[in-house]
């Protein structure tokens, strides 16, 4: 909703903002229903069929083992996004570099949420003994999940060409990566 008491003057945004905080095994339902959207209908996920609440629960517990986060953004009681950031592959060399999973529900799109979300992502991943974040983003016409990232400071690492094949068609994989506090520049 905008208000505008003067019509010289701008529109003010007066939505409220919403609140993050810690996801728990109650917010799975709401995580799984936003996620099905991009399974059902988008290449931002290589997944093809929606996983339950129950499956998002276990995925959250092994977040939560690795000691990472999983945040959810709530507005009006109701969650309207998430991110989370788990082991980037289970091979020890890697215990430091962690991959990081966001989405926003449709309708909030386009509200600066996702930013406000990658934001305090790696902001608590900053506050562990992680040093590169890397994001897999699905389909390198994925502009809004490139430009969100950008802007985060994450720079591109690359890309798989035609690595996945979804909704009909091939589709690429594009590689992005940061440091996370110190880096690369000290050992862990």
């Amino acid at each position: 909703m905008a208000v505008s008491s003067h019509p010289l003057l701008p529109m003010t945004d007066v939505r409220p903002a919403a609140q993050l905080r810690d996801a728990t095994a109650a917010d799975m339902e709401a995580v799984a229903a936003i996620y099905a959207h991009y399974v059902l209908g988008s290449t931002a996920t290589f997944e093809e069929t929606p996983p339950s609440a129950d499956a998002l629960r276990a995925r959250l517990q092994q977040v939560r083992d690795a000691g990472l986060p999983w945040l959810v953004a709530v507005l009006d009681g109701a969650v309207v996004g998430y991110c989370y950031a788990a082991p980037h592959r289970p091979r020890p060399a890697y215990r430091y570099t962690v991959e990081n999973s966001i989405y926003v529900a449709p309708g909030a799109r386009g509200a600066g949420l996702g930013g406000t979300l990658l934001g305090a992502l790696i902001q608590r991943c900053e506050q562990g003994p992680w040093r590169q974040m890397v994001a897999v983003i699905g389909g390198s016409d994925n502009a809004a999940s490139i430009a969100l990232h950008a802007a985060h400071g994450f720079r591109p690492a690359g890309t798989l060409t035609a690595v996945g094949y979804k909704l009909g068609h091939w589709v690429d994989t594009v590689l992005m990566q940061r440091a996370l506090g110190a880096g690369a520049q000290t050992p862990p």
